[in-house]
């Protein structure tokens, strides 16, 4: 089973994939839990690039999606061969709400990039925990990254990661502004359902 994390920044993804790894591996299961940017050391150089140099949406784009393909192909792909649930903290649907909807690059070109790069691998469960951009700068201790991404952004990432949600059956949202905890076990109720 393959299932991602999504959400603006500062919505608790990260401490939710990494709760939910350490409840399945309390039940026995085999989990993989991994990142984009950076899953993989390709990953890594490329986090780096994004992170210090300004650049057009499209070239940002297409970095993310060479991460993406190297992601799938030493990380992802392997490990589904193998049976282990993969949990992965962020993927494509990153791209159709941060570069598309927030930044403004075609959606059909992103989708069109990615039936190259994903090899079929799509997520049987996508949870998006969902907050408000308000929340978001409450949680976001950095400064200069909240002037950087701007209110208006990160509304319509929110949005475009809602739009989405609407399209497959494979999204599951929840509200990130619930305890930890109760996040916590709604998730994992939801996983062993699919896991049934």
């Amino acid at each position: 089973m393959f299932i991602t994390f999504e959400g603006i920044d500062g919505s608790g993804k990260s401490t939710q994939a990494k709760l939910l790894k350490n409840n399945l591996e309390k039940l026995g299961f085999e989990v993989i839990l991994t990142k984009e940017p950076g899953g993989t050391e390709f990953g890594n150089y490329i986090r780096n690039i994004i992170l210090s140099i300004e650049m057009d949406p499209v070239s940002e784009f297409l970095l993310f999606a060479s991460d993406r393909k190297t992601h799938v192909r030493e990380i992802v792909k392997p490990n589904l061969s193998k049976g282990f649930i993969v949990i992965s903290d962020r993927f494509h649907d990153s791209s159709v709400a941060y570069q598309g909807y927030g930044r403004g690059v075609s959606i059909d070109f992103i989708h069109y990039v990615h039936n190259f790069i994903l090899e079929g691998i799509i997520p049987n469960l996508t949870i998006i925990i969902d907050i408000n951009e308000r929340l978001s700068f409450e949680r976001i201790k950095d400064a200069d990254r909240i002037e950087k991404l701007g209110i208006h952004f990160l509304r319509n990432v929110r949005n475009g990661y809602l739009q989405i949600a609407r399209l497959e059956e494979r999204f599951f949202i929840v509200d990130g502004s619930k305890p930890v905890k109760e996040l916590e076990e709604i998730i994992l109720n939801k996983v062993l359902e699919k896991l049934k």
